[in-house]
């Protein structure tokens, strides 16, 4: 078992979507206060990363924000937050909630949340992130971007070794689960990066 202490979750910042988003961010920000995990997201003010992180919070967790400067000057920062990083650029933000962390989780989200998941899978391909990512397929969220990779795999854009870089859950529960049983990646695997 991995032991998981800090886990950063990528996540949307809109409040116009569907109750049952909410309802698994706050049930993933309880779960990882429940297991001592520090949380670890953009330190929005807003949306799916404000629910996780005052669920959290509510249940006695700890969440640390990473956010670059000029969000913070517009005000979109969480102010309730365990701990608040302010970051230079969106690429600090990025690569220092990678460092921090000992595995991911992505909950549903818009091009911010796709790109950030999108990079962190390429990182680990590449070999420069080694912990478990997790999708967290929320009502099938997630179904084209899976097919997509799978149809990526299929035609040799990338080697079938590659679909084991994420896992996906269907509940918070089976996605924090899958933090603790998912094997660390070996950095051996770079030299499957080509095809």
């Amino acid at each position: 078992m991995n032991d998981i202490k800090n886990v950063c979750v990528y996540s949307a910042s809109s409040t116009k979507i569907a109750k049952e988003y909410f309802d698994a961010a706050e049930k993933l920000g309880r779960l990882l206060a429940e297991k001592r995990i520090n949380l670890i997201n953009g330190a929005g003010c807003i949306g799916l990363m404000a629910a996780t992180s005052d669920a959290a919070l509510a249940a006695g967790g700890t969440v640390t924000g990473v956010i670059p400067h000029f969000m913070v000057e517009q005000g979109w920062h969480h102010t309730g937050l365990t701990k608040l990083i302010e970051t230079e650029t969106m690429h600090e933000r990025k690569r220092m909630m990678a460092d921090l962390s000992d595995g991911v989780i992505a909950l549903p989200g818009g091009c911010g949340t796709l790109e950030e998941l999108l990079e962190i899978i390429t990182w680990k391909q590449l070999g420069l992130y080694l912990n478990p990512i997790v999708i967290l397929n929320i009502n099938g969220f997630y179904d084209s971007l899976l097919d997509m990779l799978q149809r990526a795999v299929d035609e040799n854009f990338m080697r079938k070794e590659h679909s084991a870089i994420w896992k996906v859950a269907s509940e918070p529960e089976e996605a924090v689960n899958l933090l603790y049983t998912t094997p660390v990646w070996n950095k051996e695997i770079r030299k499957f990066a080509a095809i």
